[in-house]
């Protein structure tokens, strides 16, 4: 059976800076990914299954269960950037990807952020002994949760969010209410599909991807 390798992306997003000028963001490519049945032990974290707290590994668990800490919000094939966008209030992401052991060597997970955990034993989905190389939105069980508008964090910027300026053109999330380590300089207060369509109050764009792939933001 393949080892399963997670990987976990909770930094805030990275987005271009813009005080007015510069080229209209790109529309991101997706691409549909087919639905597996989902419930504990079918599929490797499917859709509504939950993962275990961990740093280097993660494990998949019932829900009901105290080692329990984040769910499974949609669950794609693929790579991130290739396929569908996780939900905008996903807090972080899992990256699984396919690795084929030596014989008799057990699967497991592994990858890093979160605290405390354990590494765990993966599901074959189809019975050929592999587990599909993909990615899985996590939401996490109990608050806080950075994926929230103006939470700080989480794998997209949404409208809600602060950022600052990170220099060379980029703009990083950083809470609204200035918990984070850098102060808000600016809020996403309208998502549109151009430029022209944000208000006339807009002194910052930021690119957030999807069909409205416009952030308009205002100084806080």
């Amino acid at each position: 059976m393949a080892a399963v390798v997670l990987a976990v992306a909770a930094l805030p997003g990275c987005q271009s800076w813009s005080g007015g000028v510069g080229q209209e963001p790109e529309e991101q490519t997706t691409t549909t990914a087919p639905i597996r049945p989902s419930g504990y032990g079918t599929v490797f974290l499917g859709i509504d299954e939950c993962s275990s707290f961990g740093t280097t590994s993660f494990t998949e668990v019932p829900c009901a269960s105290e080692r329990a800490a984040a769910r499974v919000v949609a669950r794609h094939d693929g790579r991130v950037g290739q396929g569908p966008l996780c939900p905008p209030t996903t807090d972080f992401v899992l990256h699984i990807s396919e690795s084929r052991p030596s014989s008799g060597e057990s699967s497991r997970s592994s990858g890093s952020g979160g605290s405390g955990g354990s590494g765990g034993s993966s599901e074959d989905e189809d019975g050929d002994g592999s587990v599909p190389q993909g990615y899985a939105c996590m939401r996490g069980l109990q608050p806080p949760h950075p994926g929230d508008p103006g939470g700080g964090g989480g794998p997209r910027t949404i409208v809600g969010d602060c950022v600052y300026s990170a220099g060379r053109g980029e703009v990083r999330e950083t809470a609204c209410d200035g918990a984070g380590k850098h102060d808000p300089e600016y809020e996403v207060t309208t998502a549109v599909g151009t430029k022209p369509q944000c208000p006339a109050t807009t002194d910052l764009y930021v690119r957030l991807g999807g069909d409205r792939p416009v952030g308009c933001a205002v100084p806080v």
